[in-house]
């Protein structure tokens, strides 16, 4: 019989094998490196993209932390100039204030009274007079407590006086201005 030696045949074949593992084995691993290498870069790419975004967005910010701060100087500013506009406003309104007054005085004045005395002083009136009779002087506090420039209306005293042989009623008669709304000052 005939014998035949399959052992070369096999080891030929089992290198072949190995060959082709490591061959599929060195791919994969290579494969692997570059992918792995890829993410890598794309990473890294993505990392620079990042840190130019944040650069960007830091100038930003410091850009608009300066226009705060302009704004914040505005605004104390206007704060200012308000109070100044305030102090002004406040000042014309006081200007015409005594004339008001005056002017009120004289409307609610009855025809057969006169004021002798007017004071005005931080809001508080003085006023003196002299009226015909004591109805006289009670229409007279009665349209000046409803006057809108006028309040707290007290009479003091009432005492009958003489004038050129008549018999009149001095009075004596305090209160407080008041700035009226603006429909009420109109008449």
């Amino acid at each position: 019989m005939i014998r035949i030696n399959l052992l070369p045949v096999r080891a030929s074949q089992k290198k072949d094998r190995f060959r082709g593992q490591f061959v599929v084995l060195a791919l994969s691993v290579v494969l692997t490196a570059a992918a792995c290498a890829g993410a890598y870069v794309n990473v890294l790419g993505k990392v620079g993209d990042m840190k130019d975004e944040v650069s960007r967005k830091e100038m930003e910010i410091s850009r608009l932390r300066k226009t705060i701060g302009e704004v914040g100087r505005f605004k104390k500013l206007q704060a200012e100039l308000q109070g100044k506009l305030d102090v002004l406003q406040k000042l014309k309104e006081g200007k015409t204030g005594p004339v008001h007054l005056l002017d009120e005085l004289s409307r609610v004045l009855p025809d057969k009274a006169w004021v002798t005395s007017f004071k005005e002083s931080g809001g508080n009136v003085s006023l003196k007079g002299i009226g015909i009779n004591e109805e006289t002087v009670a229409r007279f506090l009665r349209d000046l407590e409803a006057s809108p420039y006028y309040r707290k209306v007290e009479l003091g005293v009432v005492q009958q006086t003489g004038y050129a042989g008549l018999k009149l009623q001095g009075f004596d008669v305090t209160c407080q201005t008041e700035k009226p709304p603006k429909d009420a000052a109109v008449r």
